[in-house]
């Protein structure tokens, strides 16, 4: 009977958490494509052909889920880079501190954010790099082309 009732409560807290991680989820896909199409808009009234296409590629990239996202820490599997590629962070929090560093753990690049917002930081060459993330609130990472 107790083994019916832990089993009961353990899966009370599983769907209970996948229903908060979903919800949380959603909130955050609506309001990527708000702040995206909200840009998209703007750029349609733009009349010079070069600025309306450059303000259009701009707005794309709100609209692009982040390749990483998370909360406090954590350090990515490897990934590989191609080509010029922009690594684009933002921070929810007070604290933010990110290592790029190349495939044997050793820092190449150390970039951080205090007080929230949103940076970005050129990987010029192509290769394997690991991003450790130190955060004190939610973040999210994106790689674009250059």
């Amino acid at each position: 009977m107790i083994a019916d009732v832990m089993t009961f409560k353990q899966l009370l807290y599983w769907v209970m958490s996948v229903s908060l991680l979903s919800a949380a989820h959603t909130a955050f896909a609506a309001e990527i494509n708000r702040d995206g199409l909200d840009s998209v808009r703007a750029c349609a009234g733009i009349k010079a052909d070069s600025e309306r296409l450059s303000c259009f590629d701009n707005a794309a990239l709100k609209l692009t889920a982040p390749r990483f996202s998370g909360r406090l820490g954590l350090t990515t599997e490897p990934f590989e880079v191609t080509r010029p590629t922009r690594l684009r962070y933002q921070s929810d929090g007070v604290i933010f501190v990110l290592y790029l560093k190349d495939k044997d753990g050793e820092v190449l690049q150390n970039l951080h954010i205090g007080g929230g917002g949103e940076d970005s930081y050129l990987i010029e060459t192509a290769g394997t790099y690991i991003l450790q993330i130190n955060g004190s609130e939610s973040w999210r990472i994106w790689l674009e082309p250059a």
